[in-house]
């Protein structure tokens, strides 16, 4: 098993460091429209653990050689209805459920990496393909909560953080 397993690990506590116990405001804060807020990216990061990464690993590790069947993340946003959705419910259901991804990803005995399929337009994709998305997807996630955090930080006080340094 890669190390991502214990990366993945490491990054449900940096979640939970970036998103447990805010403010409402914060929660629902927007920069513009159709930019997220924490709460919307705390409904896609559950979403995505239960029915992306997970879900396509586990189906090439079961099912080389079939297309997994298509989705679009973004629909979900609207579909799902995310920014009426309960933050601290939701926070706690990804937690609970990166808990068991790490689990179930640990427990894999010999898993074939390199099961793949062909997608129509980015070609062959493997299973450690996915696995390694999963581990960047934290991380661009991360980075998005870092910067709604200093924006709303900004937005708040009102003043020019540039002391700071340059985002």
């Amino acid at each position: 098993m890669p190390d991502i397993s214990k990366q993945l690990q490491k990054n449900k506590q940096v979640f939970l460091g970036l998103l447990n116990n805010l403010q409402p405001e914060m929660v629902h804060w927007r920069q513009t429209e159709g930019k997220w807020s924490l709460l919307e990216i705390i409904c896609h990061l559950y979403d995505e653990e239960r029915e992306d990464f997970k879900f396509r690993i586990k189906w090439l590790l079961d099912k080389p050689g079939e297309v997994p069947p298509p989705f679009n993340p973004l629909d979900w946003v609207t579909e799902r209805n995310y920014k009426e959705q309960d933050y601290n419910v939701i926070l706690d259901k990804f937690i609970k459920e990166r808990e068991a991804s790490i689990i179930w990803l640990q427990s894999l005995e010999n898993p074939n990496w390199n099961n793949s399929f062909e997608h129509p337009k980015l070609g062959n994709l493997t299973a450690k393909y996915f696995l390694d998305n999963w581990l960047a997807h934290d991380y661009l996630h991360m980075r998005q909560i870092l910067k709604l955090k200093f924006d709303y930080l900004e937005h708040t006080f009102g003043n020019n953080l540039d002391y700071a340094g340059k985002w």
